[in-house]
């Protein structure tokens, strides 16, 4: 043998085995590179949804501990339905450091709603207009929730410069 033939089949023998290699170990290798590529960009991509959807849940959380506070707030603000006696009072005597008469205080009839009661109290009072304006402002300022439903204001004929005042008063109370 010489040895240009040698030379040709050590050439061909390194071509077919480069080709071999090529077409049984790397083509296979990049396919399988390819694939884990992609689903490692799929897994990223759902890794991002899932940050998002965590934020979003924290944020509903932090929501959700306002929203909390909130229902506390007006709750502490709402009397036990046996505290009735005192909200009545702190209002009479407001009424009467203000110099305001007090005429007859009337319970309505309750209103039951989910989670708390509305008592509505009809109230007559006398006195000048001062004193029922500062009467007002002191019943805004207590640490109970109440709303003035009705309030009609009569000129007293009798007395120059009083008034009469015949109002409902709803107090709130926790059931």
């Amino acid at each position: 043998m010489n040895s240009s033939f040698r030379k040709f089949v050590l050439f061909v023998t390194l071509v077919a085995l480069a080709w071999f290699s090529y077409v049984y170990m790397l083509k296979p290798a990049n396919a399988e590179i390819a694939k884990q590529r992609s689903d490692i960009i799929a897994k990223q991509a759902k890794l991002g949804e899932l940050e998002k959807l965590s934020s979003v849940a924290n944020d509903a959380g932090r929501q959700l501990s306002r929203l909390a506070e909130a229902v506390q707030f007006f709750q502490d603000k709402l009397p036990l339905e046996s505290e009735i006696h005192k909200v009545l009072e702190s209002i009479t005597l407001i009424a009467q450091k203000q110099g305001l008469d007090c005429g007859k205080i009337t319970a309505l009839k309750t209103k039951n709603y989910n989670g708390y009661i509305e008592q509505p109290l009809e109230m007559e009072l006398s006195g000048d207009f001062q004193a029922f304006y500062s009467f007002l402002i002191e019943v805004e300022k207590l640490q109970r929730i109440i709303r003035v439903r009705e309030l009609e204001l009569k000129k007293d004929t009798a007395k120059p410069g009083q008034l009469n005042a015949d109002m409902i008063i709803s107090v709130f109370f926790s059931t």
